[in-house]
């Protein structure tokens, strides 16, 4: 009980100092929403755009192939007739070089008739129409997939009329071999019709039906978090400052002599530096949400839970910075540099999922990263609980590291 009071007391000491400096009030909590507010302006109007798909085709036969003619038909000639959602689709002629183009991500994917597409359908064992994408380009995927679909489903209805055609031509030539002139009148409705629906003029067609506007994403849903576990992680780190100043002036070993154990002093170093964060968050939520129009999704508990996570595993950084440091400058030099370093590495100044694969891929070594792609998750992409549970238990793991090693290094004198 005398070491859960003495903890209390260190941590009520921490906050005191906090909510009575005026300048770490301002730079940790008002000054983040200038930020807030700068890029939520700038970046209203992300995301209105009624972006079209673009959509590339590509032939493997030599010309004079069925494929030649079909690529021409949905070939987009002029891009200012074409209906609002409906995609522009380019013909490329070198398959390797497509092929290339989507392994260097300079394209989404294509569409590809094979060498021998047009002798397949002729000769009746069949073809198929190859689609190649980049499995991260889920709508140029899912685009290309159905519009080689309904190519296939066109040829096979034509190829499927003429095989009846001229099943119902040699039936009548055979059996009626003295009228040639009247199965000549009847050739022309056979060859127009199936079974009373008409031929297209073109193999594929888009129906294209506007169903409302397009909405801009709300950029306080990735503008806030990012700045929330930046400026959260930011405040802990400056912590390690203080931590060393009272390790060098021994009011950590003046605790000692009082008959505090080493315990409680550590415990309350990080409930206090925890306590900060935890009033960050609380206003960084609420002005969000009143101010900024956010919403948090399917599962605010889990917008909740990973932001106390993040305030955890960056007062147990401050710690194991501060058992790391020798110097208070040194501290407060390591924790802006930090800072500064993991903010945009972990995507707290734009969101992840714009950024090149390589940077996602940096982004996972830093804590930074785990906590705004989860956030990204449950903010802008309206995932569940369950769709958040790596980025947490990665934030447990970072925790637990930094609280290991600040456990093992803790030092109250300065020597």
């Amino acid at each position: 009980m005398k070491s859960f009071r003495h903890m209390w007391l260190i941590a009520i000491k921490d906050l005191k100092l906090f909510v009575t400096d005026r300048m770490a009030l301002f730079f940790f909590i008002l000054f983040p929403f200038l930020f807030v507010a700068l890029f939520s302006f700038i970046l209203s109007d992300v995301g209105s755009e009624d972006e079209r798909l673009v959509l590339h085709v590509v032939t493997q036969e030599d010309r004079g192939g069925l494929s030649h003619p079909i690529a021409k038909a949905i070939e987009t000639e002029d891009e200012s007739e074409l209906e609002p959602g409906e995609p522009i689709i380019i013909w490329d002629e070198d398959y390797q070089e497509a092929l290339q183009a989507v392994a260097d991500d300079k394209l989404n994917g294509f569409l590809a008739f094979p060498e021998d597409f047009t002798k397949g359908i002729s000769l009746g064992y069949g073809t198929n129409i190859e689609v190649v994408a980049d499995p991260e380009a889920t709508y140029g995927r899912a685009a290309l997939n159905s519009m080689a679909e309904a190519i296939a489903s066109q040829v096979g209805l034509q190829q499927v009329v003429r095989n009846a055609i001229t099943g119902l031509m040699l039936e009548k030539w055979f059996n009626y071999p003295e009228d040639v002139d009247r199965i000549g009148q009847e050739m022309p409705g056979l060859i127009s019709v199936q079974g009373g629906v008409r031929l297209r003029s073109s193999l594929v067609e888009y129906g294209v039906e506007k169903v409302g506007e397009v909405e801009a994403e709300e950029p306080s849903n990735f503008v806030v978090p990012g700045y929330l576990v930046m400026f959260v992680f930011m405040a802990a780190a400056f912590s390690a400052e203080t931590i060393v100043r009272e390790r060098q002036n021994h009011t950590l070993e003046r605790l000692l002599a009082a008959s505090v154990r080493r315990e409680s002093i550590l415990s309350g170093i990080f409930a206090g530096t925890a306590a900060k964060g935890l009033i960050q968050i609380t206003i960084f939520w609420t002005v969000g949400i009143l101010v900024f129009h956010m919403d948090l999704g399917l599962s605010p508990a889990a917008v909740v839970l990973l932001s106390i996570l993040m305030v955890l595993m960056s007062s147990a950084f401050a710690i194991m910075l501060a058992t790391l440091a020798k110097t208070q400058r040194s501290a407060g030099s390591i924790a802006l540099i930090t800072s500064l370093v993991l903010a945009p590495l972990g995507g707290c100044w734009w969101p992840l999922f714009i950024t090149p694969r390589w940077m996602q891929f940096i982004a996972k070594i830093t804590p930074h990263g785990w906590a705004t792609t989860g956030f990204n998750k449950l903010l802008v992409f309206n995932a569940d609980f369950s769709a958040a549970l790596p980025e947490m238990l990665s934030l447990v793991g970072f925790a637990a590291l930094f609280g290991i090693i600040a456990v093992w290094r803790f030092r109250t004198s300065a020597v």
